[in-house]
């Protein structure tokens, strides 16, 4: 479909909020505004089919980093974060699985770790269906993606029907969501279960502590960690967890990345909420093809009666993770993940109320000593404001849980938080997360998601016509090539 006929069918509904006018005058310029800043990432970070989360950090595609880099994408070119999501779902398995990594071919082995060469997807990942013509790792993410694809529909429906994009991803989509459901209900209670920490996307949380100590590491001489290259030691995870991820990943990839026999299987709530999301998701983009939703929404209830009887703990004062590999016992340990269900419609009113009262409260005490959402317990024995997933806040958890204030009518609450983010991802040029108390920018910055979410957040605080105003002013007196015009380019740690 060329350009001219993608443009008259779209709705007029929506409107395209970043379309930078050709300025050949250069005047002193005044400081971009947050709208124009993300946008300019996320152009830098495009590499023709993808972005990736950080240039130099994470050089390749992830999986739930291009779900949430997709929902911020829909504001500026509803066009690419349709893109993102096929790319993404591109490289999916014969098995339903989306794999957490796309290996970008044209990045040295050494750049990051573990590399296409270890995970050998498509030698080990054959009886599973691993596609022969892209590597990919052969463990899963979070399955955010229904959402994001509804979404994304939603920035520019007519352009979306026009290039038939859900009628393309809701097939792919639908067995992604099979392949968990079938294949990863592992302790027969209906919830899904990851196999590894990376999965969960919360790689390093004190959640896995207890799973992880029966895990032996893999000998330190046996493999390199790139993410030292470019991040600070103190911040990351410590050697033996490390070696502690390469075998559970190498037993796996051994197995054929067969399921069920692992000695990881963990049920974990922020995992299954979104999943739930999702469901919900694809309910209305069937309905949106023509369809019934009406299973996909009985199939959410089910879950979210799973996640409550499974993973709510009245006394905690949230969900925790139940180790299945542990006496399926619950973890006794705190951790965002257990807030993320906040997100939910049908959760019981007595459970959503006891789950703000523990947001407020000083585990993590939101809207009162920290900025964002803690990734883990104040009080925790485990805590540190730095160290990767065991206390800096994140902005994509930050995110799901505004979105889950909004949905129990914590407006102010919600309306505060988003305040929060937009705020702290200026201040810290977008990194990947942060102090909690501090809200001092650590890891990495340029990071995706933080641009993509907190443009998805300015893009609620905002009406496109006042944005539109905004982003004028701002760019005033700035070259086109210094804001993008979102063409396709070549440009070109471990990570959950």
């Amino acid at each position: 479909m060329d350009r001219t006929a993608q443009l008259t069918a779209r709705s007029t509904e929506y409107e395209i909020a970043y379309d930078p006018p050709a300025v050949t005058a250069v005047a002193p310029a005044a400081p971009a505004s947050l709208h124009v800043r993300a946008a300019r990432l996320l152009e830098a970070n495009w590499t023709g089919g993808s972005t990736v989360p950080s240039r130099k950090l994470y050089p390749h595609q992830w999986s739930w980093d291009s779900a949430f880099i997709a929902i911020g994408l829909r504001h500026v070119s509803p066009l690419r974060a349709q893109t993102e999501l096929e790319t993404l779902l591109a490289a999916q398995w014969g098995d339903g699985r989306v794999p957490h990594i796309v290996f970008n071919p044209s990045v040295p082995l050494d750049a990051y770790f573990p590399s296409p060469d270890f995970w050998r997807s498509s030698t080990a990942g054959c009886p599973a269906g691993a596609p022969r013509t892209v590597q990919t790792s052969g463990i899963v993410q979070p399955p955010v993606h229904a959402l994001a694809a509804w979404l994304v529909h939603r920035a520019d429906p007519g352009l979306s029907r026009a290039r038939g994009f859900l009628a393309r991803v809701y097939p792919r989509l639908a067995a992604w969501h099979r392949y968990l459901l079938h294949r990863r209900d592992l302790g027969g209670g209906g919830l899904v279960s990851v196999v590894h920490p990376w999965e969960q996307g919360m790689d390093n949380s004190p959640c896995w502590d207890a799973p992880l100590a029966r895990i032996a590491p893999a000998p330190a001489r046996s493999f390199r960690r790139a993410d030292l290259d470019h991040g600070a030691p103190e911040d990351r995870p410590t050697d033996l967890d490390y070696g502690r991820y390469v075998r559970l990943a190498a037993d796996y990839r051994e197995r054929g990345y067969a399921d069920g026999d692992g000695d990881f299987a963990v049920e974990d709530p922020a995992f299954n909420a979104l999943l739930i999301a999702s469901e919900q998701a694809l309910a209305r983009i069937a309905e949106e093809l023509g369809a019934a939703g009406t299973a996909r929404r009985a199939r959410a209830e089910r879950l979210t009666e799973a996640l409550v009887e499974r993973l709510w703990d009245p006394e905690a004062g949230m969900f925790l993770c139940r180790d299945l590999r542990g006496g399926d016992a619950l973890v006794p340990e705190r951790g965002v993940s257990g807030l993320v269900p906040l997100l939910l419609p049908g959760l019981p009113r007595a459970v959503a109320a006891t789950l703000l009262r523990t947001l407020r409260g000083p585990h993590f005490s939101v809207g009162d000593r920290t900025r964002l959402v803690p990734s883990y317990d104040l009080l925790g024995e485990a805590f540190d404001p730095h160290r990767y997933w065991r206390g800096p806040a994140w902005f994509n958890t930050s995110w799901l849980v505004e979105r889950g204030l909004r949905e129990h009518g914590e407006t102010a609450a919600a309306d505060a938080l988003r305040e929060a983010v937009l705020r702290l991802a200026a201040a810290t040029d977008f990194a990947e997360y942060v102090d909690p108390y501090t809200g001092e920018a650590c890891g990495a910055t340029g990071f995706s998601w933080t641009a993509a979410l907190a443009l998805d957040l300015h893009h609620q605080q905002h009406p496109p016509h006042e944005r539109q105003k905004l982003d004028k002013g701002a760019q005033k007196g700035v070259s086109p090539s210094d804001t993008g015009t979102f063409g396709r380019s070549d440009k070109g740690g471990d990570r959950g």
